[in-house]
């Protein structure tokens, strides 16, 4: 069953996936019968590869990837979030907000839902229960797992809400920052009855910047403002805990056991709080990358990096042994599922599982030998280097936040401000001073409302900023006296458009001033879990320039009216959500090389570049006046000519446009060149060193001889000739050829003679003792003739035992016998050899050097 589409909206339609199985019965291909048994009831856990665009689930037990679900290659190195349970897998790409589900029982997914792209739309699972949660609009509705449907109406929370997180009993918790509050919601059950907030509790003072974590029973919550930690379960908040953090804390959305952990990553500090109170771990700086959320697990404490490094605390506090994956290819995931800890790198072709032993497995995600396995072979983009990390700023106070404004109502004031400089260390919070009162309010906030005020008295308030060094100078606001004569808000909410050249345009209807001019409008910018001024205008228009938010990121805006009198109404209604984008940044690492097998040819490669809050849908790859475009991060470009340099330019494509180019050079294959170097005979053997410049590319190198012999070939810097005779002329020619074209040297080189040693050596008894000593009449050994055959008048003379002669070739003859005066040695050959001229010897008293072998002499 192929994919289907919404009925409405803009889902990007993708490939099909995968049917896998039918039940939970795997069988799985390459594996036994016991690993299939672990694959279908052991602790997994589903695991995300951008590269391949591959969902595998990993088998906590045996440390392998049972199943693999190729999700097409439209979702090929999109961001996706992975919500698992018993029963389901929720997927939602959020390059593109498109949400699936897969049923575990048979296996099969679909992508049946459509969120808002970018960051800020989350879901959360639990067992058969699942929420879509738009923290930007504050609006958490329940959904049928199955068929992403919703379940009965929505919940509302004021906009840019925090958490969303199931914990161990089932219940979704939501933190309202703006509020100081926390949500137990109970998920319906049954068809069409719709979630119920179970409870609501004060956990901070409004405008406070809130973390969460699901535990076993309830969630912790952080005031990332104070620092104070404080469990709330259904019956209620217990008693908070002030931490010593030394910069903003975080904490992992789900924690497992007893033991919380608090992640200051700005200090490289890790706090833990449990049974044996508040620990203190330390990553020493310089032990590798920006640190992550830490993620408490059998005791032990976990806390990954942007390097790829996970560093390890045992439950003393005590640093064990790093491990680590290599090029990970985004930020690691960590996941406790069923007593094991999962560790994700989405970019990586690995992945970890550590056991309740704290023992650390490597996984390879692309193992064929599964269900699933064997997809076309696909290169993952490549990682991009790592680079020198830039020298630690130096760390002080936060400067003074910027454009703090007040703007009256009717006995309240709101107050404003934009960011304060942090001066190398993450800013904790802001305060507020004024109407005889202090105010702390989040650094993700930004803005407070003060209430309880008296209409006709003049207020003034007066903001700054902390961070781990302390408080920074503050900034004082205009003064403002609260009235009755406060404007309406405009009548509807604004509308926001996100534009290809980064900015944002946000619209509204004109005010209703009550009497009163209104002299401007100020707009706030609502995230996840925060909310902040982004910018005022006289009119009914405000334009957002390009970087001052940031893209990918869902964003919403209310705006407040202000009259003469500098009273402001009260915030209009939330407008509709926009990511905003730009044309994506310039790829990283790019490389250009020759293919050493293609003449014409340069290969590049690069790694993907941040799309700037819309998919990547193509690369142009610019070469010798060409444009090719693709969609994979890597391209092989032709025709470019032989021995070319060539410049490469790539850039990615997004709705956009094209984002800023980055360009590599290389070479095409020249034709070889080859230089003689020296040939070095001997009497039946040549060896031909040379120099081959392979103009880049793969070049395979011959030897030929004339006039006979067998050359060789392989080696481009030396080979050998053989089957040669010696004291003989030859040309040794080199030749060597690639994709562009060939080329040959030859050099001449004469061979060396061959030599024999004249052997008669005397017996042990008689006559034989002395007949090799000298020459007699008659016969005997070492006579030479000037012919082939053994008479007085053909004898050239005689040579000692020993002697050395030059030889020539050899001749048929008359046969001669040597006895045991050369081992019995008899042939008709005789050999050529230089003694008084070119004269013979019987081969029977002559012993060849190199084995007395006649085939390496030629026939006379």
């Amino acid at each position: 069953m192929g994919l289907r589409r919404p009925s409405k909206g803009q889902l990007v339609t993708m490939a099909t996936v995968l049917v896998l199985v039918a039940g939970l019965g795997i069988t799985v291909r390459g594996l036994g019968s016991a690993d299939q048994a672990l694959a279908s009831f052991d602790a997994a856990s589903w695991m995300w590869s951008k590269g391949k665009a591959e969902l595998a689930r990993i088998n906590g037990t045996s440390a392998r990837v049972d199943t693999r679900a190729d999700l097409g290659q439209a979702t090929r190195g999109h961001q996706m979030q992975v919500s698992q349970s018993d029963r389901f897998v929720i997927l939602r790409d959020v390059n593109t907000g498109a949400i699936a589900s897969m049923d575990l029982t048979d296996l099969q997914a679909y992508w049946n839902a459509e969120s808002q792209a970018g960051l800020g739309v989350t879901v959360a699972l639990h067992e058969k229960s699942a929420f879509i949660i738009d923290a930007v609009q504050g609006s958490v509705q329940q959904i049928d797992p199955a068929s992403l449907g919703p379940v009965g109406e929505p919940l509302h929370f004021p906009p840019g809400i925090a958490g969303g997180v199931f914990d161990g009993a089932g219940l979704l918790w939501i933190a309202a920052p703006t509020e100081g509050t926390v949500t137990a919601i109970k998920p319906g059950e049954g068809d069409g009855v719709s979630a119920t907030v179970l409870r609501t509790d004060s956990v901070s003072a409004p405008s406070h910047d809130l973390a969460v974590s699901g535990l076993d029973e309830g969630v912790a919550i952080l005031d990332r403002t104070t620092n104070a930690l404080v469990k709330v379960t259904e019956t209620g908040a217990g008693t908070p805990v002030t931490l010593p953090l030394t910069g903003p804390g975080d904490l992992p959305p789900r924690t497992e056991g007893d033991v919380i952990a608090v992640t200051v990553a700005d200090d490289r500090r890790v706090y833990t709080i449990g049974s044996g109170g508040i620990k203190e771990m330390l990553v020493p700086e310089g032990e590798g990358g920006e640190l992550r959320i830490a993620v408490p697990y059998k005791g032990y404490v976990y806390v990954p990096a942007d390097n790829g490094t996970v560093h390890v605390f045992d439950q003393a506090g005590e640093k064990q042994e790093s491990f680590g994956i290599q090029r990970p290819g985004g930020d690691l995931e960590l996941d406790v599922r069923e007593n094991h800890l999962f560790v994700n790198a989405p970019g990586s072709s690995t992945a970890r599982v550590v056991n309740d032993q704290h023992t650390v497995r490597i996984v390879d995600k692309y193992d064929d030998q599964v269900l699933g396995g064997d997809p076309p072979k696909v290169d993952a983009p490549p990682e991009k280097p790592k680079e020198e990390k830039p020298k630690k700023p130096v760390v002080s106070k936060p400067g003074a936040p910027r454009s703090v404004r007040a703007a009256a109502g009717n006995a309240e004031v709101r107050v404003t401000w934009q960011a304060a400089n942090p001066n190398g260390a993450a800013i904790t919070r802001y305060v507020v001073t004024g109407a005889d009162k202090t105010f702390p309010v989040g650094a993700d906030q930004r803005s407070l409302l003060v209430t309880g005020l008296t209409n006709g008295e003049t207020y003034r308030f007066e903001v700054h900023a902390v961070n781990r060094k302390g408080d920074g100078p503050g900034k004082q606001s205009n003064a403002v006296i609260p009235t009755s004569e406060v404007p309406d808000p405009p009548a509807t909410p604004p509308v926001a458009e996100a534009k290809p050249d980064g900015t944002v345009a946000v619209t509204w209807p004109e005010a209703n001033g009550q009497g009163r001019k209104i002299q401007r409008y100020a707009v706030t910018a609502v995230t996840e879990g925060g909310s902040a001024p982004i910018g005022e205008s006289a009119g009914t228009t405000l334009a957002i320039p390009a970087g001052q938010l940031e893209f990918g990121k869902q964003y919403a805006f209310t705006v407040v009216a202000i009259n003469e009198l500098g009273a402001g109404s009260k915030a209009s209604g939330v407008s509709n959500t926009v990511v905003p984008f730009a044309a994506p940044a310039k790829p990283d690492a790019v490389e250009a090389a020759t293919v050493a097998d293609q003449a014409g040819a340069v290969r590049v490669t690069w790694t993907a570049p941040a799309d700037n809050g819309r998919p990547i849908t193509k690369y142009v790859v610019t070469a010798g006046g060409k444009e090719t475009e693709v969609t994979e991060t890597s391209a092989t470009l032709t025709d470019l000519g032989t021995g070319a340099t060539v410049q490469v330019e790539v850039a990615a494509v997004n709705e956009a446009g094209a984002g800023e180019t980055a360009s590599a050079t290389a070479r095409t294959v020249a034709a070889p060149t080859v230089t003689v170097t020296g040939v070095d005979p001997t009497f039946n053997t040549a060896k031909v060193a040379f120099s081959v410049n392979g103009g880049g590319g793969t070049t395979t190198c011959t030897l030929t001889v004339s006039g006979g012999g067998k050359g060789s070939n392989g080696s481009c810097t030396s080979l050998s000739a053989s089957g040669l005779s010696p004291s003989t002329s030859y040309t040794f020619t080199v030749t060597a050829k690639n994709a562009a074209g060939s080329a040959n040297k030859a050099s001449t080189k004469s061979t060396d003679a061959l030599y024999g040693t004249a052997t008669c050596i005397n017996g042990s008894t008689g006559d034989q003792r002395t007949y090799c000593d000298k020459d007699v009449d008659g016969r005997n050994g070492n006579e030479i003739f000037k012919g082939t055959t053994q008479t007085d008048a053909q004898q050239a003379g005689w040579v000692k035992n020993g002697t050395r002669l030059q030889t020539y070739c050899k001749k048929k003859g008359e046969e001669v016998y040597a006895f045991v005066y050369n081992k019995d040695k008899r042939s008709t050959w005789w050999i050529q050899v230089n003694y008084e001229g070119k004269t013979y010897i019987p081969w029977a008293w002559l012993n060849l050097d190199g084995g007395d072998d006649l085939d390496n002499l030629p026939t006379c």
